[in-house]
């Protein structure tokens, strides 16, 4: 494949329009505003010239300027103190702490199981879509506890969580009765104009 064409002005994010990690950075590119470039690569077919970008030759993967980054959080935490307004965590450093450890808690409990369900092993991904909706029906009234998750303005927790809940059909996962302040948060945040914003064609037709 040619030469990947970079405007060093202008950030840009390699992504996948269906990559859950790669929409949970768009949407902080959303909720930011900033300004930016998007090279859509699909998922087992990036570019070779990504290698030469990113160690991991892997999405989503950011370029801005002489600075490239690799790992969402990275990435999604060095947007929010790059551009900081409006500001996606809190600015005390016990509340941010404690934001960093429920973002760490949902990659372990919640992402690690989304990792097996698209795996390649349909019975571990079986396994893993009763976990993942025993788990999230489990932290129902989390949910219910602010406008958005653990806070009243948008942060980077909704970021993360918004991309995991609008793929819960194409999983097969129905949550129970029992978890509809989900439901209902769910209807929150995917009418946010950040969140509209940040899907893809591909993505749109996930949830309809």
């Amino acid at each position: 494949m040619g030469q990947i064409a970079i405007r060093r002005s202008v950030m840009t994010l390699f992504s996948s329009p269906t990559c859950y990690r790669c929409h949970r950075t768009r949407m902080v590119l959303a909720e930011k505003g900033i300004a930016h470039d998007v090279f859509n690569v699909e998922q087992g077919q990036l570019p070779e010239d990504l290698l030469d970008l990113s160690p991991y030759n892997s999405v989503p993967t950011l370029i801005d300027r002489e600075l490239v980054l690799f790992e969402t959080r990275v990435i999604n935490e060095y947007l929010d103190e790059r551009f900081p307004h409006p500001p996606l965590m809190p600015v005390d450093p016990v509340s941010r702490a404690k934001a960093k450890i429920a973002l760490f808690r949902m990659e372990y409990d919640w992402y690690s199981l989304v990792a097996e369900i698209e795996g390649a092993d349909p019975a571990q991904a079986v396994r893993a879509c009763k976990m993942l909706g025993e788990s999230l029906a489990a932290n129902a009234e989390v949910f219910a506890f602010k406008k958005f998750y653990l806070s009243d303005e948008l942060s980077l927790l909704d970021c993360a969580i918004a991309p995991l809940l609008w793929r819960l059909p194409v999983y097969g996962i129905k949550l129970p009765h029992q978890a509809e302040a989900i439901f209902e948060y769910g209807e929150r945040i995917f009418k946010t104009p950040s969140f509209q914003r940040s899907l893809s064609a591909a993505e749109k037709e996930m949830n309809k």
